[in-house]
Order: structure tokens, then C-alpha cells, then sequence
């Protein structure tokens, strides 16, 4: 793939049908080697004295004591670098007065570092604000496509948690539904080590019927409240997807540099990872910032000051 190709014929009638595609080798070895670099790096030099050792979890069916992520160091992440925990790398200490205590070294209790990693740090802005990236999106339709929300993942070993079914646009939702997840493997990720799980053509005619979004302006966190907007991509309007109630989700198997494109409607999922090896992944989405499109003031990720970042930047 050149860098202004974007998809072939194939490839987007893949996607438009199965709503993901997976490009093989889409960042090379050396690409990928300097952002596990930068990964690690993150992870070892945080400080952790100042850190409020704040845990990730949506509270929808992953088992955690805490229903929704939503203190200030997650809403105020969308243009920094934060650092996630695993809920099941924090516990109580008793004999602290409460206070959360990590059960392992930091580097390995996080579940991901967000939300801002193209924004801030040099080997993620590369493969992200690229020609490629821009490619894909005009071939996928967007006009003016920002990016957000870029992190990576980590999946721990034995503890890296599950993220049950959901479709993206719930969490960065734009009336219409626009959104479109950059899903790039760092590290192998195959069944049995929490790859990804997708419900192929569950885009069309997947409704957006909820939505995640700050309560009280971000003051009181956040939570799911129904949608009264927009369910449905442009793309998928008048479509008609499979009955998902009992259908088993396929599991992906991809390798470290593999890109996996995933629509904003589509359902999917990841395990619990309880191997011994972690799967990190970074990943960014792709909303439409063109007239026709809002990004809404409720949802939990807000736009740094500047807006988000324009992907036709690196045209």
C-alpha cells in the first residue's frame, strides 16, 4: 500500500459488508519496535507518588466494584498522557485508612495510556497524522476527518480486563454516527490472549440506542443514558444486519503491525486476558468534523482547546 492509495476495491467492499477489515503488515517492524519503545518508556518513567491511581472501567458488566470510570484525571485526559489501572491490580489497603495500594510493579498493573498519545508524543503522531491514515479515511468517505481518543492498550498478563460488547459511536458519538477505530497491533493477538471478537455486518442495522456521557457537565462523572439522536451511520442507512442475539462473535488473529478497521456501529469485544503474555495494541479513532456532523457537548471525551486533530494535515 502507498501512501495515498488508501483501500482497494476489495478492501472497502469488505469493510462496507463485515463493517471491519484487517490490512496485514500496515506498520512495519521497525515502526512498530519504536512505539513499543515509547511504550515502555511511558510506563516505566510516570510518577507514581502523584498518581491517584485512578482505574479503567466502564461498569457494564466487566465485574468491577466501580460503575463508571469518570474523576478529573480521566475527563481532563483528552489532550494528555494518562495512565489507566487495571481494577484488578488496585486493591484496599486496610491498614492505610483505605487508600488504594498496587498489587504488582506499575508497568505492569496498566491497563492503558490515554487519551492524547498523538498529540503528545513524537513516534505515535508519526503513524498517526500520516498520508496513509488520511488515504483510508477519504476512501472509507470522510471529508474532514479528525482524529481522538488514541491510546494504547496493554492487556495485561492474567489480568489485562475484558471490554464487553459495545459498538464505538456509544462512547465518541457525532449525530450521525461517524466514528471509525484504528485498531493497530503491537503485539500478537490471537484467540486465547484477549483478541479482538467481531460480530461481522452487526454495522448494519446496529443502532446506536445509548450513549456514554458526562453527568452534570463532568462534575458528578459519567454514565449511559438512551440516545435521542441519530442510531445510524450514513453509510448503513436502509441496510438490514444479521440477528446478533445468538450469534457467536469471530476472533480475530492478528500479528504485531496488523491494522484492524473497525466501524463505528459494528459490535465487538475483547477477553479477559489470562495468559502469560501481555497484547498491546494502540488504537485512535475517526470522527467527521465536516458541516453535516456534531460531535456532541455531552459526550465524555470533550476537544482540546483548537479542536481535534485534522488527519488531512498530513496531505
Amino acid at each position: 500500500m502507498t501512501a495515498d492509495a488508501g483501500l482497494t476495491a476489495e478492501q472497502l467492499a469488505f469493510f462496507r459488508e463485515n463493517g471491519y477489515l484487517v490490512i496485514r503488515d500496515y506498520l512495519s517492524p521497525e515502526e512498530v519496535q519504536s512505539l513499543l519503545d515509547e511504550t515502555y518508556s511511558l510506563l516505566d518513567n510516570f510518577p507514581l507518588e502523584s498518581h491517584p491511581l485512578t482505574r479503567f472501567t466502564t461498569g457494564d458488566g466487566d465485574g468491577s466494584d466501580t460503575q463508571h470510570v469518570g474523576d478529573e484525571y480521566f475527563l481532563s485526559s483528552g489532550d494528555k498522557v494518562h495512565f489507566f489501572f487495571e481494577p484488578d491490580a488496585v486493591v484496599a489497603d486496610k491498614e492505610n485508612g483505605g487508600a488504594p495500594k498496587l498489587l504488582r510493579p506499575k508497568h505492569l498493573a496498566i491497563n492503558k495510556i490515554g487519551h492524547a498519545l498523538h498529540m503528545k508524543s513524537p513516534p505515535f503522531e508519526r503513524v498517526t497524522i500520516s498520508r496513509r491514515n488520511a488515504a483510508i479515511a477519504r476512501s472509507l468517505g470522510f471529508r474532514d476527518p479528525r482524529c481522538l481518543q488514541s491510546m494504547v492498550i496493554c492487556k495485561q498478563p492474567g489480568i489485562g480486563g475484558a471490554v464487553p460488547p459495545h459498538r464505538d459511536s456509544e462512547f465518541l458519538y457525532t449525530s450521525p454516527p461517524s466514528a471509525v477505530g484504528f485498531w493497530i497491533a503491537l503485539q500478537d493477538a490471537t484467540p486465547g490472549n484477549a483478541s479482538l471478537g467481531m460480530w461481522p455486518g452487526s454495522h448494519r442495522g446496529g443502532h446506536i440506542r445509548r450513549r456514554f456521557v458526562r453527568v452534570d457537565g463532568g462534575k458528578a462523572g459519567t454514565t449511559f443514558v438512551e440516545n435521542d439522536g441519530p442510531t445510524l451511520a450514513k453509510d448503513v442507512e436502509g441496510t438490514t444486519g444479521p440477528d446478533t442475539s445468538n450469534m457467536e462473535p469471530e476472533i480475530l488473529s492478528v500479528k504485531a503491525g496488523d491494522l484492524v478497521l473497525i466501524h463505528g456501529n459494528v459490535l465487538h469485544k475483547s477477553d479477559k486476558n489470562t495468559s502469560d503474555k501481555s497484547r498491546y495494541a494502540y488504537t485512535f479513532h475517526v470522527i467527521e468534523g465536516a458541516d453535516g456532523w456534531e460531535y456532541d457537548k455531552r459526550n465524555w471525551l470533550q476537544p482540546p482547546e483548537g479542536g481535534f486533530s485534522r488527519l488531512n494535515a498530513a496531505l
